[in-house]
């Protein structure tokens, strides 16, 4: 690894910096991007209501689960109503604004059913009501209707002064434990921080140095993340072949299925929670509008909300 700074005459690393740092993604994954707090999301969304079924399900320590639930009651993603049954307890439901998260739901259960493993069992079909047909979640351009992918868009930095002002705490640092590493948010292999070195891949950062340099981690700390990935197939490692001392960094198909995931959380991070505008802004190139990510049905093509869509579990028949 050259210990040369290079900087690609095609991005601007400064500005990828600055962008990334005020990205709605970025923040938004500061909140509700560790695994515990994605693992309670997801729970709700499958219709776990009680304190007992999470813990049970995931194998929570209770503390930890009385914390996540107590977070994200305060965010506004869940709120307590009195059980039905036993009103003197309560159950957790989602709120408009959690529900709004549905988008990125989907995305998670198409990237998990295409490449990930989890602990807590993800339904194994998913049918619409309103067309009456099983459907997989498809990414679609709300202007124009159009299927998108990552080659379908143009992306645009633009620095967030707001969020700029504001910058994500430090969190513990970009190293795992043993424990962790096997319990990620997404799948077994996908956490927040894989998730910004693949955003800093897809803007064009190819080479370690300039990952480190847009995402401010390490050099030991880089070259265990960056190994890691490469183990877990989500990232490729390539010779330069300009300077066979250098490694190029590309997106595997895995980590590209990714995008819908990243582009569907930074939408609702910018509409829902933080109300600002994103410093990574998509536009579709068929149409020319900026894209406001939806997810539909791939049999009708139409919009897809909790409510029009049932599951059937592991194990279950159907």
């Amino acid at each position: 690894m050259a210990s040369t700074f290079h900087r690609h005459p095609d991005v601007d690393l400064d500005l990828t910096r600055d962008a990334l740092a005020t990205s709605t993604l970025s923040h938004g994954l500061h909140v509700l991007g560790d695994r515990w707090t994605v693992a309670v999301i997801l729970g709700a969304f499958l219709g776990v209501r009680r304190f007992d079924e999470w813990q049970a399900t995931l194998n929570i320590p209770r503390h930890t689960l009385t914390e996540r639930l107590k977070a994200l009651t305060e965010l506004g993603l869940l709120e307590q109503r009195p059980y039905q049954e036993r009103p003197l307890r309560h159950a957790y439901h989602l709120t408009d604004k959690g529900l709004a998260l549905y988008n990125h739901v989907l995305m998670m259960w198409l990237w998990e059913r295409r490449w990930g493993s989890r602990q807590l069992a993800l339904p194994q079909r998913l049918v619409h009501h309103t067309c009456g047909h099983a459907f997989m979640p498809e990414l679609v351009c709300t202007a124009c209707g159009d299927k998108v992918g990552v080659n379908d868009l143009s992306l645009t930095l633009k620095v967030n002064k707001a969020l700029l002002a504001e910058p994500v705490p430090r969190q513990r640092g970009a190293r795992l434990s043993p424990e962790e590493s096997t319990q990620m948010g997404l799948g077994l292999r996908v956490d927040r921080w894989a998730l910004l070195i693949i955003s800093a891949v897809l803007l064009g950062c190819h080479y370690f140095d300039q990952i480190s340099h847009v995402l401010g981690i390490g050099s030991s700390v880089l070259a265990r993340r960056l190994s890691g990935m490469v183990d877990s197939g989500l990232l490729l490692c390539q010779t330069d072949l300009n300077d066979a001392r250098r490694k190029i960094y590309r997106l595997t198909p895995a980590s590209r299925d990714l995008f819908g995931y990243i582009i569907c959380f930074s939408s609702w991070a910018s509409r829902y929670h933080f109300h600002q505008a994103s410093s990574i802004v998509p536009t579709h190139k068929a149409c020319g509008q900026p894209l406001l990510p939806q997810v539909a049905c791939s049999h009708c093509h139409e919009p897809l909300n909790p409510k029009d869509v049932s599951y059937t579990q592991k194990g279950q028949g159907g």
